[in-house]
């Protein structure tokens, strides 16, 4: 794959014929606060709606926010948002959240990508390093902090992420893109968009790039390496006024190098080694909208998904078929959303001593949903009830009812308050219900281990683990109280139960080791309140500030460090402050400040909470546009330490640390 990565990396620009541009190059500051207010956003109802309406505290990350941030990847782009933490484990591994439980398999965030789940079935949680596309098709990002669990589903318990890619009708032309860097050490994009007929359009995509390994706290190299290549296409068809149909697939395939730590049996009763992970996958996916009248309009989705993870401690296969079929009907002031879901999920993981299935390597579940919502004006223009429920059936914990009741009230121009009572699950994982994870073996003769013989500490799988769940109480506010300002805050209080915790059981001692459960349960309570903080100021036509703050308390009941382990405490303060300068029709500049506050992260090998010290990062970006369809651009990211850690893993790997990094990119379209 590397040297496929070279030859794109060396192949002349001039060797491609210029057809049409399809970026377009009007200034990101020309729009005004109240274009940027009046996006409508699909996410919070299943429908457009205006942004500065919607019932739920939901932040959008435009294309122009993802290319004047120099974002290389989804998780960084993330970071923009408020109430969201990232955090990078390692070269190749993010933990991302929603207002808190943070962690590689943070568990309570449903991520989409253009409607298709990416929750992992196995671990719960996402596996950030295989979700890729070309970052110029993404068209946006829809962040909602909160539940959505009434119209998505299950595991949409803090929040949802939609990423929307381009409509093929917005890419006709060709785009090239080739970076390199210190530790962003190359990559290379090619897209070619083109009509298909008289009523369709298609693209189809190439990317590829290779980077270096992080260092660890004494700065010595870590193994943690990786490069990967991905592929895919879209097909946009308007077969009639009433009809169209989208059909799109991708393909990776990719090396990731990890440090893993394995727990043996003989002194030093665990090995560190060098881990080569194997990744590929795919989806298919296709869609079909039909407006049957003005007041009647309805959507039918499908797709296949397939994974596959090839790992030191386990070999995983996933295979997930999804159908869902959507309905909205408007009958006089009640404006009605409801539908049926099905997805079938085959998973096989052959694991071995560190990890291991039972009761056998194969489990195939079956999900049924339906969900009914009505949006219903109370006064015109002024006030709006919104009430629904999703009514799910799994094979772990049977039928979950998560209802919500919402209402957004526009008293003046300019002003929007809405409020929010609901309720979410996060139903049970294969891990919860049929895994069994060798954590560590404790040596003979110590304090935790009086006995002669080596202790091991295993996970231990529960068939009675039931789903976690939380009420949630949210109170929003959006206002612009001046033509260059505004804001968009947010306010919630989480009450939680049943959160997974492991408890510590009677130890068996067998003949050459003892054997000491630990019990995955549904033992702790406990709460999270906070408040975010989105704003944006134009002070000139030229300069524009994003502000993003949040604030997060949490409180949990945990007595013991091994009861708590997987209740990490997120940073109390987080801040994001971007300053986007046109400093003249050509030349651009960028500064992104953040702040992350210290906070508290599951140790997978002393299953009890890390300490992350607080950290402070400057990312900067300066872009030269030579031509209308040709942008050169160099950046630098976290400027201001040589290193820092920002996260540990669950389990299995070790974490690196981030280090300062500069890259130079051009983009060209035509």
């Amino acid at each position: 794959m590397k040297n496929l990565l070279f030859l794109f990396l060396i192949t002349p620009a001039f060797l491609i014929t210029p057809v049409q541009a399809d970026d377009q190059v009007d200034s990101y500051l020309d729009l005004g606060l109240e274009d940027l207010l009046s996006m409508e956003v699909t996410s919070v109802s299943r429908k457009k709606q205006r942004l500065s309406e919607a019932a739920a505290a939901v932040f959008v990350i435009t294309q122009e926010d993802i290319r004047r941030s120099g974002a290389t990847s989804i998780p960084e782009a993330l970071r923009m948002a408020p109430g969201l933490q990232v955090a990078r484990i390692d070269s190749n591994k993010w933990a991302i959240t929603s207002r808190g439980f943070n962690g590689r398999f943070a568990n309570k965030l449903l991520v989409l990508m253009d409607g298709r789940s990416v929750y992992t079935p196995t671990f719960a949680g996402v596996y950030w390093e295989v979700q890729d596309y070309l970052m110029e098709d993404i068209e946006r990002i829809e962040v909602i902090r909160g539940p959505g669990a009434t119209l998505w589903g299950a595991n949409a318990v803090n929040g949802v992420i939609n990423i929307i890619t381009k409509h093929a009708d917005e890419t006709i032309g060709a785009l090239v893109t080739a970076s390199i860097g210190d530790e962003e050490k190359g990559a290379v994009g090619v897209r070619f968009g083109t009509k298909l007929g008289e009523t369709s359009t298609g693209r189809g995509y190439f990317k590829a790039f290779s980077r270096d390994n992080y260092v660890d706290a004494n700065g010595s190299d870590f193994d943690d390496d990786w490069g990967m290549m991905q592929g895919g296409f879209k097909v946009d068809s308007h077969v009639s006024a009433d009809d169209s149909v989208a059909f799109q697939g991708d393909y990776y395939r990719g090396d990731i190098a990890q440090s893993v730590v394995s727990a043996s049996m003989a002194a030093p009763y665990r090995t560190i080694y060098r881990d080569e992970v194997d990744v590929s996958g795919g989806n298919l996916l296709g869609r079909w909208q039909h407006t049957a009248s003005s007041t009647s309009q309805f959507t039918f989705q499908s797709y296949f998904d397939w994974t596959e993870r090839d790992e030191g401690y386990a070999d995983q296969s996933n295979r997930t078929f999804d159908v869902d079929f959507q309905h909205q009907i408007t009958l006089g002031k009640h404006d009605l959303i409801w539908g049926l879901g099905y997805r079938f999920i085959s998973m096989k993981f052959d694991g071995g001593f560190n990890v291991s299935a039972t009761p056998s390597e194969k489990r195939e579940d079956d999900l049924y949903s339906f969900f009914v919502q009505d949006e219903i004006v109370l006064v015109e223009d002024l006030l709006k009830l919104i009430v629904g429920s999703k009514f799910e059936h799994n094979d772990y914990s049977g039928t979950e009812i998560q209802p919500s009741v919402r209402f957004v009230w526009m008293p003046a121009e300019n002003h929007a308050v809405w409020g929010s009572v609901s309720r979410a699950a996060r139903t049970p994982a294969r891990l919860d219900h049929g895994l069994n994870v060798t954590a560590m073996v404790v040596p003979p003769f110590t304090p935790t281990n009086p006995t002669p013989v080596p202790a091991v500490a295993t996970i231990t799988h529960n068939s009675d683990f039931d789903s976690e769940e939380v009420w949630a109480w949210e109170l929003g506010y959006r206002v612009k109280p001046a033509k260059n300002l505004s804001f968009d805050l947010a306010f919630f209080y989480n009450d939680y139960d049943q959160l997974r915790n492991i408890t510590l059981e009677t130890p068996v001692f067998q003949d050459t080791h003892v054997l000491q459960p630990l019990l995955i349960r549904n033992d702790i309570k406990g709460s999270t309140y906070g408040i975010e903080v989105a704003s944006i100021w134009q002070p000139s036509e030229w300069w524009q500030w994003n502000l993003a703050y949040s604030y997060l308390v949490s409180d949990f009941d945990a007595d013991t460090p091994v009861d708590g382990a997987w209740t990490s405490l997120a940073p109390r303060h987080q801040l994001s402050l971007r300053s986007l300068i046109d400093l003249s029709e050509n030349v651009s500049l960028d500064l992104w400040f953040r702040y992350v506050d210290r906070h508290q992260m599951t140790d997978g090998f002393t299953l009890s909470l890390q300490e992350i010290d607080s950290y402070t990062t400057l990312d900067a970006r300066l872009a030269w546009r030579l031509e209308r369809n040709i942008e050169l651009s160099l950046v630098g990211q976290n400027l201001f330490d040589s290193q820092h850690p920002e996260a540990v893993a669950e389990l299995f790997t070790l974490s690196s640390e981030i280090e300062r990094s500069v890259f130079a990119k051009i983009k060209w379209s035509f």
